[in-house]
């Protein structure tokens, strides 16, 4: 897919069917976050990879019960290290370096879902501490995202965006 047909192509989907993602494909999502940009390359974020259904449901609780979260048949949970970042960066690079590097990685692997076929949904509402038990993460690594990716079972229009003119500010 050409890449301004992709970004246009995405969609937040919170209906998945009832089909398995096949390996390939998560390896290939996997791949492409790790080829997300990072500062300093120090890729300050951890990635969880969820199949099993029960700790999906335990991610779903933690995300104020969005349920959809329990019915895609893969979720990754990305994590900012902040120490990771620390190292080079100091105080910026735990706050900020580390929270950019999950987020881009993020949105690397929803891009490349959607150009497998697969829908996801990027999941920012939810209780830390929650989903950190869920994965069994270390007290270290700080949910940033939940991205739950599964074959498409709606197929949403497309949202509303603001005009560029109402975005952009040339200065």
């Amino acid at each position: 897919m050409e890449f301004f047909d992709l970004i246009r192509a995405r969609r937040s989907v919170r209906a998945y069917a009832p089909r398995p993602v096949e390996e390939d494909k998560v390896q290939q999502i996997l791949t492409a976050a790790n080829l997300a940009p990072s500062a300093g390359n120090l890729q300050a974020y951890e990635i969880y990879l969820v199949r099993d259904r029960q700790v999906r449901v335990e991610l779903a609780r933690a995300s104020l019960d969005q349920w959809f979260v329990s019915e895609a048949p893969v979720a990754l949970v990305f994590c900012a290290h902040p120490e990771r970042s620390a190292s080079k960066y100091g105080r910026r690079g735990a706050r900020l370096y580390a929270l950019q590097d999950a987020t881009i990685a993020c949105t690397f692997a929803m891009l490349a879902a959607t150009e497998l076929g697969l829908a996801s949904v990027w999941v920012g509402a939810f209780d830390d501490e929650g989903v950190r038990r869920a994965i069994r993460a270390p007290e270290g690594h700080q949910p940033v995202a939940i991205l739950p990716i599964g074959y498409p079972a709606e197929h949403p229009a497309p949202a509303p965006r603001r005009s560029l003119a109402d975005l952009v500010h040339e200065i």
